[in-house]
């Protein structure tokens, strides 16, 4: 979050909050981002640029913003037009702006096409910066999701070994099983037969008192 600044509103800092804001209207944004945008240019909250343009700014450019307003229904009528009436009414358009700002400002007419050409250079200026923005902010996620994706293969590729380490030991655990269950197997039919064995073998006493088995 931008820090508050203390420090009294220069002549500067207004100027490049109507050019923002002016921009804005024109484009047919909204005031609330034109203000976030100047307050990341000049180091301010946005609610101090609204606040500064509501109750000092916004008083000097009146005219401006009428004619700011007028740009951006234009603007919007000129999208709606097939692209060969649309250069018509462009046309038009540049007309009725150097007319308006010949009215409020008294401009001589060469005064008006240097003027213009600011306008137009300052709008695209805005419009360039906004999509470097975009492509920088593109750009850092772009880069967000690649760490993440490296990150997921890490770990699959931790988790495949895991997982094989412990089908092997699985595999093991189940050879000793199989063979300790056929040695107790064999353990348990050993320990049948010498029953059998015992069962069938018989002693008898001979007339010494010595016994003497019987097959």
């Amino acid at each position: 979050m931008t820090a508050v600044r203390q420090d009294a509103w220069s002549a500067e800092d207004d100027l490049i909050l109507a050019e923002i804001t002016l921009r804005h209207i024109r484009e047919g944004s909204t005031q609330l981002a034109a203000f976030e945008e100047v307050g990341e240019k000049i180091g301010r909250t946005s609610a101090a640029c609204g606040f500064r343009w509501n109750s000092c700014v916004r008083k000097s450019y009146e005219d401006a913003i009428g004619i700011a307003k007028g740009q951006r229904q234009k603007r919007s009528y000129l999208k709606k037009q097939p692209a060969s009436r649309g250069a018509q009414v462009a046309g038009l358009i540049l007309g009725d702006i150097e007319e308006d700002y010949g009215r409020s400002e008294g401009l001589s007419e060469n005064s008006l096409s240097i003027d213009a050409v600011i306008r137009f250079l300052r709008q695209w200026k805005g419009t360039f910066q906004e999509a470097g923005r975009q492509l920088k902010m593109l750009e850092r996620d772009l880069r967000e999701k690649e760490d993440e994706l490296t990150e997921l293969r890490a770990e699959n590729e931790r988790l495949s070994k895991e997982v094989n380490l412990a089908q092997s030991d699985y595999r093991v655990v189940n050879d000793d099983y199989k063979a300790l269950i056929q040695i107790m197997d064999r353990a348990r039919r050993l320990a049948f037969l010498n029953e059998e064995e015992e069962e069938k073998t018989r002693f008898k006493m001979d007339a010494n008192g010595n016994l003497e088995r019987i097959e």
